[in-house]
Parts: structure tokens; C-alpha cells; sequence
């Protein structure tokens, strides 16, 4: 026995002594990030040395390289739907922004030190970690395409091989990216997520700022505990620690102390699609103007706070998980649109620096500076929440006709339970006309985005066909579900063009044809004659408008046929 103890003892020391795995950064001057080759390397090193750490890939980026998760799990059962049942899962995502780097270097000494036990093994979760996700932008290295930024020597690029923010585009997933990261957190379902950032925007004190995600967006049950129990924790020991935070300075061309609000990540960002499946998210924003090594460390840290709470607090938060879905049930009314609440707030001592006015050197107009001789602590107001500008009311079921395959790939990928019609059935359907939207002058990610979009309802029988698909709101997915198919919401399918085919009318007239046909119509149908002459005596654009009188005679008659022009095809079972 003491043979078998004095050589494990020596293997451990062989191991830990003599080879203490130092990361790339570790070993450069405190300003240098890590290459895609050498973190790929050092994961692939030390997932053949400790049997707690795997490197898997499960990925690809747009430009066909592979994109990896490091997973660290101190458990002999190594199925993760297993594990599940009884364990937390914390998912952490890195380089989305690679000229934002701090926690792709901050993670890796995070796994090194969890599988050298320098830091106490967790005993009720596992760590799941997106070691690089813009692979593409990691490899694309410059030194100046991040001009606010101080530090690292050399980094990635925002954009990847296609150019996409990939920050914007979790919900409507263009890119093998975001698709990607889908399947992985559909694979995990973590019950904790942090998206490692680095902000832009005003200068201050600190060094560590956050964005919690929407309390609104993630519910009222989960959102109360995140906000005043489990985050609360986590930046009380952050300041322990010698870190003092902020919540992200929200606010740009101004200064802080005037207040600001909370961030809206709605879905198209890492946390607001996160958040539709319950997960407690964060995205650290480190300061653009402190120094590297600073920014690193506090990354590590909270990432380390996180470990110590997750473990203490996970039945619970697992628990709370559950109980959250209760809020979303069929024939409830649902926030569908949100705007901060001016007039709710909450104070805080916020350490900033003063901001002052000069002369441009290059415009001889006033510009902003901050003078960091003058540090300050000020009160200042904090807008954490919001009110629905919009509902709607909870279906039992969403109908999704097999014909629109692209919604039904995206359910299909993020795990939404749908079943299929078997056989041709009329329903007792609510069915939407897009009544108004506006679309952004410029394009946006890829798209031109539409925005304050309002619908007409109605209530039809409709014939559905076989294979048509009956989507169930009762599902750990019903907030993905609602986002996602409510044409009213800000990051709807409808607003990032999945319908846009019903926006062009397919059938016109020749007008000195239907010049006729109108003139009998009129003559003919008193209702519509009377309706017409209602509708010029509302609309003073149309009483002096020929050709939209005649448009309007035509859109009230039998040959308007086109039901499909801005039928919204998607139907609602209440």
C-alpha cells in the first residue's frame, strides 16, 4: 500500500512538478493572445495527460475549419445526458469577437488549473467551453483593426470568413457558426452560460463590466433569483477578489453619469437566445482601455466566482429552471415587445472619470475626453426594467405548413418538439395579415431587417394537409417557439425575412382595362360604392389620388383574389 501511494506520488510530481502546462499567454509579456494552432496544441496536450479534460470537435466554422469544445468533467460517467439528470452544466463561450480575446486565453488557464486540481474540483457540475467560436476571424491577425483598444499585441478579426457579426446572429443562424453553436448548446442545455467579451464605449474605473441578460426576457421566477441572488453572489465575490464592476456602460457618445440602462440582448445575441431555453447568462465585458494581463485575470475570475456558486447553488437553480416554464402556458399572456421604465431605478456608486469638453485638434470642433487625473465616485441612476410595449396571448399549438422547410430545419436543430399532421384536418385557426412593418434603409447582418411590425388577426377554418406540423407550446422550448413565429417580436423570423415572399403581390391589372370594370363594380355593389366614398371622405391622399382610388376598388373587389399577399403562413390554435 505505501509502495502504491509513493508511486502515485511520484507520478503526480512528475506531472505537476516538472510539467506545469504554462499557457501560451502565460509564457509571453501579458499583451500577447494565443494563435488558433497553439491553443489547438496546448488542449490537445492536455486532454492527453488528464483523462478529466476532452477536446471535441463539434463544429465548423464558414471557412470549413472545425470548431472545438474543451470539456471538463471529473466524473466517471461521461454521457452528458446522463450527467444532466443529477449534475449542473456551466457553457462558456470564447472568441466570438477575436479581437476580443481575453477569454480564450483566461479559459485555458481555467482548464489547466481544474485538471491539475490548483483549484478545487467541482462536485456538482461539469464545464463545457467553446475554445475559439470564430475560428476564422481568430485566424485573420492584425494589430489595428481594434483602434479603441489597449492591448493584445496581435488579434483576430470581428467579422469571419463571411463577414458576419457572429453576435447578431444566433436566432436567425446564417452562418455553419451559429448553427453550429445551436447543436452545442442544444447537446449541453446548460444551465449557466457566459459569452466572454470586451466592451467599446465610455471610460471609466473599472475594469470588469457585465451585461446579465434581460430579467424580462429570461422570466419573472428565473429573472428575480439571477438578478438579486446568484449574479448578486457572484460580483460580491468578484469585488473580494479586487475586482469592483459596473454593469455595462450602455451608453455612447456621452457620459456615464447622467445613467444608463440595461442592455436588451434579444435573441439575436448569445444571451437573449440563450435565455428562451432558461439558461442563467452573462456576458463579461472587460474595459477596452486596461491593460491586457488585467483584463485576462479579471475574465478568469469571474469565470472562477462562478464555479464556487454554480456548485453551491445548482438544485436550485436547476429547480428554478422547471418551475419558470409555468409562466408560459397556453392562454397567458406573453410580453412580446419591451422599452425600459423611465420612472424605476436603482442607485449605485459609480467610479468614472470626468468628462470634459476641447477643441478638436482635427476639427477644431468640442469633443469628449475623459480626464483620468480626475477619478470620481458619483451616485448614479441604473434602469433594470422594462415594460411590454405589446402581448399576445399564449396559443396551445403553432400550425407550420411543410411548405415553409426552413422554420421547420430551424426547429429541428434547436430541438423543438413538432408533430406532424397525419392525415388532411380542418382547424379553428387565428391567422395573422401583416398590417404594417418598416425595413431598415441599409442592410443589416444580411438581411433588410423589418421592425415595428403590426398584424390583423382573424379566426378561419382552415383545411391543413399530411405532413403539415402541429407545434405544442407546452415544451422547454416555448419561448424559442413564441420568438420565433410572432411576427411582432423584435427578433421575429418574419423581421429577419423568412417570409418575404408574401410581401409582393403576384397579380396586377392594366388600369385602362380595369377603368371599366371598376366603373360597373361601382354602379353595381352599393356597399362598395357607399364603403369607397367613406374611405375618400377618411383619406384626403386618397380623395385626390386617381390611380390609388382605382387600386382601391380593385383590392375591395372579387378580383382580388390573392389570399396569400401578406398572409402571415404560420396559424395559431388557441
Amino acid at each position: 500500500m505505501k509502495l502504491k501511494y509513493l508511486l502515485l506520488t511520484l507520478s503526480s510530481s512528475l506531472i505537476f512538478g516538472q510539467k506545469t502546462f504554462p499557457t501560451p499567454f502565460e509564457k509571453g509579456n501579458g499583451n500577447q493572445t494565443v494563435t488558433y494552432d497553439e491553443m489547438n496544441r496546448y488542449y490537445q496536450d492536455l486532454s492527453k495527460n488528464f483523462k478529466t479534460i476532452q477536446y471535441l470537435k463539434k463544429g465548423e466554422d464558414d471557412n470549413g475549419q472545425p470548431i472545438y469544445v474543451v470539456l471538463y468533467n471529473p466524473f466517471p460517467e461521461k454521457d452528458i445526458e446522463k450527467l444532466r439528470k443529477d449534475k449542473a452544466i456551466l457553457f462558456v463561450n470564447n472568441g466570438i469577437h477575436p479581437g476580443e480575446p481575453d477569454g480564450i486565453d483566461a479559459m485555458m488557464m481555467l482548464m489547466r488549473d481544474l485538471a491539475t486540481q490548483k483549484i478545487e474540483t467541482p462536485k456538482n457540475f461539469v464545464i463545457a467551453a467553446i475554445s475559439a467560436y470564430n475560428v476564422s476571424g481568430m485566424l485573420n491577425r492584425g494589430s489595428h483593426s481594434r483602434a479603441n483598444q489597449n492591448g493584445p499585441e496581435q488579434y483576430g478579426f470581428r467579422g469571419n470568413a463571411r463577414n458576419y457579426d457572429l453576435n447578431r446572429d444566433f436566432i436567425k443562424a446564417d452562418s455553419k457558426n451559429a448553427r453550429s453553436f445551436q447543436e452545442i448548446y442544444q447537446w449541453l442545455k446548460p444551465d449557466v452560460f457566459i459569452d466572454n467579451h470586451v466592451s467599446n464605449g465610455a471610460d471609466y474605473q473599472y475594469t470588469f463590466t457585465y451585461i446579465s441578460t434581460f430579467k424580462e426576457r429570461l422570466g419573472n421566477t428565473l429573472g428575480t433569483y439571477f438578478y438579486n441572488d446568484y449574479q448578486a453572489k457572484n460580483l460580491d465575490d468578484m469585488k473580494k477578489l479586487g475586482y469592483e464592476s459596473t454593469p455595462y456602460v450602455n451608453i455612447h457618445g456621452d457620459i456615464p453619469e447622467v445613467g444608463f440602462a440595461s442592455f436588451e440582448d434579444s435573441p439575436r445575441y448569445s444571451t437573449g437566445y440563450t435565455s428562451l431555453f432558461n439558461s442563467l447568462g452573462t456576458v463579461p465585458e472587460t474595459h477596452m482601455l486596461k491593460p491586457y494581463d488585467k483584463r485576462v485575470d479579471a475574465t478568469y475570475k469571474y469565470m472562477l466566482v462562478n464555479l464556487k456558486n454554480l456548485d453551491k447553488d445548482y438544485q436550485k437553480i436547476k429547480q428554478l429552471r422547471v418551475d419558470n416554464l409555468k409562466q408560459y402556458q397556453a392562454g397567458k399572456q406573453y410580453g412580446i415587445r419591451w422599452k425600459i421604465d423611465s420612472t424605476k431605478f436603482s442607485t449605485m456608486d459609480f467610479k468614472g472619470y470626468e468628462g470634459k469638453y476641447k477643441p478638436s485638434e482635427i476639427s477644431g470642433k468640442p469633443r469628449l475626453y475623459y480626464d483620468r487625473n480626475k477619478p470620481f465616485t458619483k451616485n448614479i441612476k441604473l434602469f433594470t426594467t422594462a415594460v411590454p410595449t405589446g402581448y399576445i396571448s399564449i396559443p396551445k399549438y403553432y400550425v407550420i405548413p411543410k411548405s415553409q422547410y426552413r422554420v421547420i430545419e430551424e426547429f429541428n436543430r434547436n430541438q423543438i418538439q413538432m408533430k406532424p399532421i397525419r392525415k388532411d384536418s380542418t382547424f379553428s385557426v387565428e391567422s395573422y395579415k401583416i398590417k404594417d412593418f418598416k425595413t431598415v434603409k441599409n442592410p443589416y447582418e444580411g438581411h433588410y431587417l423589418h421592425y415595428e411590425t403590426t398584424v390583423d388577426k382573424r379566426t378561419d377554418n382552415l383545411k391543413f394537409s399530411t405532413g403539415d406540423y402541429l407545434v405544442s407550446t407546452d415544451q422547454p422550448g416555448v419561448k424559442y417557439i413564441i420568438e420565433t413565429l410572432e411576427p411582432e417580436a423584435l427578433d421575429s423570423f418574419f423581421n429577419w425575412n423568412f417570409f418575404d415572399g408574401i410581401l409582393a403581390q403576384k397579380e396586377y391589372y392594366s388600369a385602362y382595362i380595369f377603368e371599366d370594370t371598376a366603373a360597373e363594380l361601382v354602379k353595381q355593389d352599393k356597399k362598395l360604392k357607399a364603403d369607397f366614398e367613406a374611405a375618400k371622405a377618411a383619406d384626403k391622399k386618397l380623395s385626390e389620388d386617381g390611380t390609388a382610388q382605382l387600386d382601391w376598388i380593385y383590392r375591395h373587389s372579387p378580383y382580388f383574389e390573392e389570399k396569400t399577399f401578406r398572409q402571415y403562413p404560420v396559424y395559431r390554435v388557441l
